[in-house]
């Protein structure tokens, strides 16, 4: 990826422009951590891009943003520029593009974003970057007093940088966290979800947590029970104890996910009802908040009979043919007699005992 990106500049460089890799990649690459994307700042306007790269992704030309396809490569590549004014401290209202590097770098969040790499792969720090890297600081770019205040969501962003690598916050920019704090109420619920799942998912998560919690945000957040909730490895399980499913815009997947940890936490996770109804992974996630073996949790969760009705030796309608019967809702409640008494060791899951089964208890019923 970095010997794209390399050849991404100089293709660049050869139309007589300027262009870096910016931001996270260089940061992580100077940690010596895993990275992903690589973003580009360039002096080439969008337009001056759209000449250069056939493979455009998407345009937006309101923040001088290209988003290309180079080598089955994605990069974002946005002209250097600087923000006039900001709206509903978040979005700036009006950008200007600027010719040089260092212009572009003084609208950025934080110095440990600010490093860059040309297309020699030369390390360029233009304001200490590396120094407030190697001494594991976050330390806004601007004053923070204004650079909060022209982007809120930097409170968060800000946590989520020192919790993901372990670093603290400079002691001017803790003091204009707490004073701004009441400035994320105004943040889309979307963002402040993004930046609190990468808080809530990293492995140093205590950490972040003791932040929110020590700058007293977690009222600005609607997470007031962040306080009283139980540091667990799984991201979900954190959010299943924050009451805030009516208060951020969680997928389909992550509300079922939560309302069944919350359903059954209180229940004995080893009993092989539960582990059928709710499965190995929901028991498993409350088990985060019970203490309980996952180790046990698994080997008992293997010993259940059957993971589901589809397991079942019997199918539907080979009960209905034991009773001459056409398929109707007569059938629910046999099936979950069935179940039940296969999951509780009275009935073993085989056609012969099954069907036994049916004759004796329903035949006559029916």
């Amino acid at each position: 990826m970095y010997e794209t990106a390399i050849r991404l500049l100089e293709k660049i460089s050869s139309y007589g422009y300027k262009a870096y890799m910016v931001g996270g990649y260089p940061r992580d690459l100077y940690l010596k951590r895993t990275f992903t994307d690589i973003d580009i700042c360039t002096d080439a306007t969008p337009m001056e891009l759209h000449q250069i790269f056939s493979e455009v992704v998407t345009t937006n030309s309101e923040y001088g943003s290209v988003t290309i396809v180079f080598e089955k490569v994605k990069f974002e590549i946005t002209t250097f520029r600087k923000e006039i004014k900001y709206k509903d401290h978040r979005k700036p209202e009006k950008i200007e593009y600027v010719d040089t590097l260092e212009e572009d770098i003084k609208r950025r969040d934080f110095t440990i974003n600010t490093l860059c790499i040309d297309k020699e792969g030369k390390q360029i720090d233009l304001i200490g970057a590396r120094q407030d890297l190697d001494n594991k600081i976050i330390r806004t770019v601007s004053n923070p007093k204004i650079s909060l205040k022209d982007d809120a969501l930097r409170i968060l962003r800000a946590i989520r940088f020192a919790t993901t690598l372990n670093f603290t916050l400079e002691p001017k920019l803790k003091t204009y966290i707490r004073k701004y704090g009441h400035l994320l109420r105004k943040l889309s619920k979307d963002r402040k979800k993004d930046e609190l799942d990468l808080i809530f998912s990293s492995p140093n998560k205590a950490y972040g947590i003791e932040l929110l919690i020590d700058l007293k945000l977690t009222d600005y957040l609607d997470i007031p029970n962040l306080k009283k909730a139980k540091i667990t490895p799984s991201m979900i399980v954190t959010w299943a104890q924050l009451d805030a499913i009516d208060k951020y815009n969680f997928n389909s997947i992550e509300k079922e996910s939560i309302r069944k940890i919350n359903e059954v936490k209180d229940q004995d996770l080893l009993d092989n009802h539960t582990l059928y109804n709710y499965g190995l992974y929901i028991c498993t996630m409350a088990a985060e908040l019970k203490d309980v073996d996952k180790r046990l949790l698994n080997e008992k969760h293997a010993q259940i009979p059957i993971k589901s009705r589809l397991d079942i030796a019997l199918s539907p309608m080979e009960i209905c043919k034991i009773l001459n019967k056409e398929a109707g809702s007569f059938l629910k409640p046999i099936l979950k007699d069935v179940e039940d008494k296969i999951l509780i060791g009275k009935l073993h899951n085989d056609k012969d005992s099954i069907t036994d089964y049916i004759i004796d208890e329903y035949q006559e019923k029916s």
